[in-house]
């Protein structure tokens, strides 16, 4: 009996040794995602016109990634991701409470663009810079083994996540969701639109969304927080 629990730790020992490692791992790389300057000092077109703020919120224990965009104005000052309407519409969606949400342990949040890209002239966000993804992206998601559900948030991280399988706009893709979410794939995808309170308008004009695919996203994230 003795040798026999004396054997329990031993067995364990090498896979927790693993996983304490690459959480570590990834901590330090997420650190030095966060002191990242591409946009300023060596950028792709105009130099982002702000001081850099990268947000994000890897996880190596969580199995939801939501794939988000890129941040908004009141990201950019709190530092949070998704702490605006956007959020709130975002957290409706997916049927969970906020510490639910910000629970490292169950949802990492990592957007296409780590940090507020400015605004256009009509006051609308610019498109996520394009330096963060190739130069992040990969290694981050290799750091992140758990996740088997990814939110694609917008045609961008639909593009970067779906390659070949993103149809050819956005009300094309995630109308074709089911076909989607059936492709062969140990990780799960979901294509959403962005939870902007802008696309009001495209929520009204296409109601199998709420109807059909909204039911089914939260039971997915039910089973997944267990």
């Amino acid at each position: 009996m003795h040798q026999c629990a004396a054997l329990v730790p031993g067995r364990f020992e090498p896979a927790e040794r693993r996983r304490l490692s690459m959480s570590a791992e990834l901590d330090s790389f997420a650190a030095t995602v966060r002191a990242c300057r591409i946009c300023v000092e060596n950028p792709i077109g105009r130099p982002l016109p702000h001081e850099p703020r990268p947000v994000l919120r890897p996880s190596s224990s969580a199995r939801i990634l939501i794939a988000s965009q890129a941040p908004g104005t009141k990201v950019h000052i709190t530092g949070m991701p998704f702490t605006d309407a956007s959020g709130d519409r975002l957290r409706s969606w997916l049927g969970v409470s906020s510490e639910e949400f910000y629970d490292i342990e169950k949802f990492a949040i990592v957007p296409m663009g780590f940090c507020f890209p400015g605004q256009d002239a009509k006051g609308g966000d610019l498109p996520p810079r394009r330096e963060c993804a190739p130069a992040w992206r990969a290694p981050l998601m290799a750091l992140m083994p758990r996740i088997d559900l990814v939110l694609t948030i917008g045609i961008y991280a639909q593009s970067w996540h779906m390659g070949a399988t993103r149809r050819p706009s956005l009300t094309e893709t995630v109308m074709d969701w089911r076909a989607i979410w059936d492709a062969p794939s140990n990780t799960k995808v979901l294509p959403l639109p962005h939870p902007s309170w802008r696309n009001s308008g495209w929520l009204k004009q296409n109601p199998w969304f709420e109807m059909e695919l909204l039911p089914f996203l939260r039971t997915e994230i039910r089973y997944r927080l267990g």
